[in-house]
């Protein structure tokens, strides 16, 4: 389990601030600690301000700190007194990093240090940093172990299954597919993926969506099989795909996916595509000033990640994004007619109205707000994109 290496990461980062009146605390994905190390004083005078385990320090719950802040931020943050949104805070200075789940991104756990009346060491971010890139190093190689076990789910199925077959991880992204699937989902036929860098983006919105759908219900119903249609570009009629989860381990690695119709027992979900929103979001939440902002989807132009922040262009100016990271921005939108084209970028495709080419090559979405701002399409994303915009 991740989370007894990161006890034994914490327990050795701890003796490094031991004398500081620090502490150590690792909590889950939810702000929620299970451990924490440090010196008997510290660790009661902690304790009555909750910083013990079975607290929650989820940002909702208790505002800015290190360890809710962290899982919502990518890379180490540091929180020093006042900048705790609690006042019975202030006296502590805390530093926090999440571990994240290498094939979707959330967070995992969440390593913090908290000194009281005391400034933390210089290289406590370091010693953050460090122990979350051994953790993460973990991470990678039980991913390649997961891709390794959906491209031998998918010769075995292929073995027994004259439709096409793809397996993708719990993301939505192709680890391999044969040669029908692969011209559904624009990916190369039968080349396997194992490593989480090299996955493929099928770019198809409902596909990715479908199977994190999946990958919810089956991580309480392991048996689980379920069957839909998903609209494909350049096809106008949809294709039934039937898809069922991927165990190693007890764990979810990912599902295989057939095309054709659906197996005996599976639950049919509902159809995508046009004329069929599901939980298609309505509005998005935006802050200007002091004001909460609704905005409806065709207004919003792209969005674009600054740091910490995700801001939202339209035709009245651009709003700062309530939704925390591009990243949960982008599976919000991912049935909406909005894609990833950066890791900076996502876009309203019925908001592009030209596509300019640079000198080397790279292409650039010139949108039809009243600046005409270009968004520039990463080599990685190109190809999803030009599938989205049929080119």
């Amino acid at each position: 389990m991740i989370f007894t290496e990161l006890g034994g990461l914490a327990a050795s980062v701890a003796h490094e601030v031991d004398g500081l009146n620090g502490i150590v605390t690792v909590a889950d994905a939810a702000g929620r600690i299970l451990a924490s190390w440090g010196d008997r004083a510290t660790l009661v005078r902690a304790s009555d301000a909750n910083l013990a385990p079975w607290g929650c320090w989820s940002e909702c719950a208790v505002g800015t700190n290190g360890m809710g802040t962290a899982l919502e931020a990518r890379g180490p943050v540091l929180i020093r007194g006042a900048e705790h949104w609690c006042r019975a805070f202030h006296d502590w200075v805390c530093a926090g990093v999440a571990v994240r789940h290498v094939v979707t991104g959330e967070p995992i756990a969440v390593m913090n240090i908290s000194c009281w009346r005391t400034q933390l060491p210089e290289a406590a971010t370091r010693w953050l940093g460090n122990a979350a890139t051994t953790a993460q190093g973990t991470l990678n190689r039980r991913a390649r172990d997961s891709g390794a076990e959906l491209a031998a789910a998918f010769t075995q199925a292929k073995a027994l299954s004259g439709t096409g077959v793809a397996a993708v991880d719990t993301a939505g992204k192709v680890v391999i597919a044969d040669e029908p699937a692969s011209l559904l989902m624009g990916v190369r036929p039968y080349v396997s993926a194992v490593d989480p860098d090299q996955r493929w983006d099928s770019g198809l919105p409902d596909l990715t969506r479908i199977v994190r759908y999946a990958s919810k219900t089956a991580a309480h119903t392991p048996d689980w099989v379920g069957s839909t249609q998903i609209y494909a570009h350049l096809r106008d009629e949809p294709t039934p795909i039937t898809i069922r989860p991927v165990f190693l381990r007890g764990g979810l690695v990912g599902h295989l996916i057939w095309l054709g119709g659906a197996s005996e027992g599976a639950q049919t979900l509902p159809a995508t595509g046009p004329g069929h929103p599901w939980m298609k979001p309505r509005r998005l939440v935006a802050v200007r000033e002091d004001r909460t902002v609704l905005l409806r989807l065709p207004e919003v132009c792209f969005a674009e990640s600054d740091g910490n922040n995700v801001w939202l262009f339209t035709d009245q100016g651009r709003f700062r994004s309530a939704s925390q990271g591009l990243d949960k921005l982008d599976e919000e939108l991912t049935d909406a007619g909005f894609l990833r084209v950066h890791r900076r970028y996502v876009v309203n495709l019925s908001r592009v109205r030209e596509i300019e080419r640079g000198f080397k090559g790279e292409l650039f979405l010139v949108m039809d707000n009243r600046k005409d701002d270009m968004v520039p399409v990463s080599r990685r994303h190109a190809s999803a994109v030009r599938r989205a915009l049929g080119l």
